[in-house]
């Protein structure tokens, strides 16, 4: 089954709202096996609304709306895709009392243009909406192609695609789909020719997708049902645990800082975080997880040296001799953030953010990561390049939390050099002696 995704409003061509439902569709109907062939986003006019109505609906078997379905005047969707359809509307006393009830609940007064709303199909079929007035509604016409409508407030379109339109869909594509998303530390182009074969497989088939400092491998297999699709997309996985090894860090979680979480829960560790360059993000990230409260301690935003010395205990002749965005200021911020945060293991990040302030010497995206335990101090380099300011200090907030979950679990430290406490307080320049262990851009 092909489909295509047609977002109505004015509101969205001048960029007055973000489309997430787009977003949140194609994933959908991917889940469903079904192929979206075309977005479309068009305003609040009938007649172009028809002719894009009749051109997909003679290239796709499914068109997919949301917005268009208020009461106000220029609210034409339902009326101009019943037409296209070979359908026509009419009243619907029980909606009418739906939308009349939702009204005196709120305690307010229903405007008489809301009667609007209670038309639905002939021929279609209604779909309830419990979460606001509008029921979606459903077009099919001889040929057996097919439009649904939803309205655009995300929460009300979602939870109506959840009760109402997904069923309908799985009857139609037969058998029953299943994902799971990899999550994995590593540049898209790497992981992809690692890969090779693996992403060309067809059932199940395996996708991946670029974002910041990570990529997501989506596994979907189709089966007769539910269980036995769900045990082929694990067997599957397996293939990449072993290809990737431990740069795979979880599977269907919001982010790396869930896993961190979660692992210093299981471990009975608490955590702290000294950031110069990040500005707090990383502890933003982790104190974001329901539950950090009983596993993150503290947070030390130190933007200037006075605040790395007076907060964490810098060394003065550190920073005059090394600078602060360094190895030796990266580690003694960590073995700093560890003590005064009383903490099981720390973090910390010194770099440079740009867009200004990069030398030869100290590029803008040159960011130091130091991480301390009781049994030492690792120090990471990281060559992030001349990305913008918010993406450098985002993918350095990965690394940073990376470095936390791979000693937390006891994973292998890649390229990071590893100091004793002593050894990272004396700040003795012959311990930074060659080349630095490079971390990945």
């Amino acid at each position: 089954m092909t489909a295509e995704i047609i977002a109505v409003g004015t509101e969205l061509l001048l960029g007055d709202i973000l489309n997430t439902n787009a977003q949140y569709l194609s994933r959908e109907l991917a889940d469903l096996g079904i192929t979206v062939l075309h977005q479309h986003v068009i305003g609040d006019n009938a007649g172009r609304l028809a002719q894009l109505v009749e051109e997909a609906k003679s290239r796709s078997d499914l068109l997919v709306f949301s917005g268009g379905l208020g009461p106000t005047a220029d609210d034409l969707t339902k009326e101009t895709v019943a037409a296209c359809y070979g359908d026509t509307l009419r009243f619907d006393a029980e909606e009418m009392e739906k939308i009349e009830d939702f009204y005196r609940r709120t305690g307010r007064k229903m405007p008489e243009n809301n009667r609007k709303q209670a038309m639905v199909p002939v021929k279609g079929r209604k779909i309830p909406n419990h979460h606001g007035t509008a029921p979606g509604v459903w077009f099919e016409d001889e040929g057996g192609r097919c439009a649904v409508l939803m309205p655009g407030p995300p929460h009300e379109l979602k939870a109506m695609w959840r009760e109402g339109v997904r069923p309908l869909l799985a009857e139609r594509t037969g058998g029953t789909l299943h994902s799971i998303t990899l999550h994995v530390i590593g540049g898209e182009s790497t992981l992809e020719a690692k890969g090779g074969k693996l992403f060309a497989n067809e059932n199940p088939t395996a996708a991946i997708y670029a974002k910041t400092g990570e990529c997501h491998i989506r596994i979907t297999a189709r089966a007769k049902d539910v269980e036995t699709a769900e045990v082929m997309c694990h067997q599957y996985a397996e293939n990449f645990y072993a290809l990737y090894g431990d740069a795979v860090y979880d599977e269907d979680v919001p982010g790396l800082e869930y896993t961190v979480v979660r692992l210093l829960a299981q471990k009975g560790w608490t955590a702290a975080t000294a950031e110069s360059c990040t500005g707090g993000l990383v502890a933003e990230r982790m104190t974001r997880v329901p539950g950090s409260s009983g596993v993150f301690r503290f947070g030390f935003v130190t933007y200037a040296n006075e605040a790395k010395e007076k907060l964490l205990g810098v060394s003065h002749e550190v920073l005059e001799a090394k600078g602060a965005v360094s190895p030796e200021v990266a580690a003694q911020m960590a073995l700093g953030a560890l003590k005064n945060g009383e903490a099981d293991v720390a973090v910390a990040l010194t770099g440079i953010a740009g867009p200004d302030g990069g030398t030869e010497e100290k590029p803008v995206g040159l960011v130091w990561v130091g991480a301390a335990t009781k049994d030492g101090v690792w120090v990471k380099k990281l060559t992030l390049g001349s990305r913008d300011r918010e993406s450098i200090r985002q993918r350095a907030s990965q690394y940073a939390l990376d470095l936390v979950r791979r000693l937390t679990a006891g994973l292998p430290l890649r390229h990071a050099r590893a100091l004793t406490a002593e050894e990272a307080l004396a700040g003795d320049a012959a311990l930074w002696a060659g080349p630095a262990p490079e971390g990945e851009d």
